[in-house]
């Protein structure tokens, strides 16, 4: 993005990500849901479910997922300079989960998400939790939690820079490739058992 600027400071977003724990809590247990696994999506959705995961007190290791090979673009956008492994710390055959991102636009990074997911196992449930969601939907998918609703001028884009402090930024669309690619991957986004890690 160019001409970026602060939109939401670390306090903003903390009382924000509050709401949301509020939220989770309470759809958990009117789900009768005593212990969800919470999975962050790479970078920003890990950076905002780390927050959450200690707000409700989960007792199960965060999970995290790249989903940089899932993409349905991959083949037009290429690698991303920063692929992680995804890592989950159990198995997620009939577990209920909370999958977390940061920026919710189009919706493919979420379909890739769960395609990542239904890889590893057949989970119950899938709950998703988003810090912010903007107009720009392509695929039929809506958070049960939100944050915040951004409403954005044409050309304008939001970015989570982090995690410490966590911000939320508003800008302009860019024009240079590396901004473009930035862009597509960053509507998004532990050690633990071997064999759940994935490169």
């Amino acid at each position: 993005m160019s001409n970026a600027e602060i939109w939401k400071d670390s306090t903003e977003l903390e009382g924000i990500i509050d709401r949301m724990a509020a939220e989770l809590r309470s759809l958990l247990a009117a789900r009768g849901i005593g212990a969800p696994l919470m999975i962050g999506i790479h970078t920003g959705g890990v950076w905002v479910a780390d927050r959450l995961h200690e707000r409700l007190g989960l007792a199960e290791p965060l999970g995290h997922l790249d989903i940089s090979f899932y993409r349905d673009d991959f083949t037009r956008i290429g690698m991303h300079p920063q692929v992680r492994p995804s890592y989950l710390p159990i198995g997620i055959d009939d577990r209920h989960l909370v999958l977390v991102d940061d920026v919710l636009q189009s919706g493919r990074t979420i379909r890739a998400a769960l395609n990542v997911l239904f890889d590893y196992g057949r989970p119950a449930s899938v709950i998703l939790a988003t810090l912010a969601e903007r107009d720009g939907r392509e695929l039929p998918i809506e958070p049960n939690v939100v944050g915040l609703h951004a409403q954005l001028e044409p050309g304008e884009h939001i970015k989570l820079s982090g995690p410490h402090p966590l911000r939320l930024l508003r800008g302009q669309t860019s024009r240079s490739p590396s901004a473009k690619l930035e862009r597509t991957q960053g509507e998004s986004g532990g050690s633990g058992n071997a064999g759940c890690t994935r490169p």
